[in-house]
């Protein structure tokens, strides 16, 4: 009967395993600080952070879907600025100004060069590995954007609240990790940290991101060289109308 007991009672004390298929969220919060941006520093937009989940232990994630999105040249600016996609994404860049574009990168994340596209017209690349894309026109020197490929299918984009909450976790072990356009990387390398996600979710408590030490440089053209001296209609002298 001890014996009986014993077993009862070691039972009883050890965790139940996860249930099979269970999912769970991570949410949460972040506000980005020592912003020399008006719409950060006025408004409290805090929109345009990516996180996402690295799993810790030894399972492999699954293979995230592949998405399309769009990235519209529009007035000059590349909408949205930042967009977040799985490996093996496309992303469409129709023109919608009555001038020509050309979208490029030169960056490691995977460099790209659309050519020169008319208005009305649209360019489309596929993703296929993950990083970092930077994104430029090759005619308008203050046109930029941010492509984040990711492989994991858990990740979220901030709303402009800097609310987040990424679904369908399975509960378990992760590293979190983020990525903010103007924060330095050793900054955004402090923030990562692992997290046990349990089969109720997990609320993570607010992320401070701060910009200090960022400082805007320009970048080159697609050809590695400078821009010509900018118009007042944001174009170089000669460039495709």
């Amino acid at each position: 009967m001890t014996w009986r007991w014993l077993i009862f009672f070691s039972m009883a004390l050890w965790p139940a395993p996860a249930s099979a298929g269970a999912v769970a969220a991570v949410s949460g919060s972040v506000e980005i600080t020592n912003s020399h941006e008006a719409a950060v520093r006025k408004n409290r937009d805090y929109s345009g952070v990516v996180l996402w989940l690295d799993r810790a232990d030894r399972i492999a994630p699954p293979t995230p879907a592949p998405k399309r999105v769009q990235m519209v040249q529009k007035d000059r600016h590349f909408q949205p600025h930042v967009v977040a996609v799985p490996v093996g994404s496309t992303v469409d860049f129709p023109n919608r100004d009555p001038i020509y574009h050309n979208a490029f990168s030169n960056f490691s994340g995977q460099p790209f060069d659309t050519g020169l596209y008319k208005p009305g017209t649209s360019a489309r690349e596929v993703f296929k590995q993950a990083g970092i894309v930077r994104v430029f026109c090759n005619i308008h020197p203050t046109m930029s954007a941010i492509i984040v490929v990711l492989p994991t299918p858990w990740y979220v984009l901030t709303e402009s609240t800097g609310k987040f909450s990424i679904p369908d976790v399975p509960p378990g072990e992760y590293r979190l990790r983020i990525f903010y356009e103007r924060a330095l990387p050793e900054n955004l390398q402090f923030l990562e940290h692992p997290i046990t996600v349990p089969e109720e979710g997990l609320t993570l408590p607010l992320i401070s991101i701060s910009e200090t030490g960022f400082i805007p440089a320009p970048h080159l053209n697609k050809f590695g060289a400078p821009y010509p001296p900018v118009t007042n209609n944001g174009t170089y002298p000669g460039a495709p109308k």
